[in-house]
């Protein structure tokens, strides 16, 4: 029996990808537009003095 078997790694990437719909989901995110826009605004300059 070996510590890291393929059952292991099929759960993490099922865990990690619901998790990742879960994210979508809740934060209102289309992912087929920019991931940034929807997480953190657009940056803007300041004005020079």
């Amino acid at each position: 029996m070996g510590l890291f078997k393929s059952d292991l790694y099929r759960s993490l990437a099922i865990g990690f990808a619901l998790g990742a719909v879960i994210v979508f989901t809740v934060l209102g995110i289309d992912p087929s537009r920019n991931l940034a826009n929807g997480v953190a605004p657009s940056a803007e300059a300041a004005a020079a003095r």
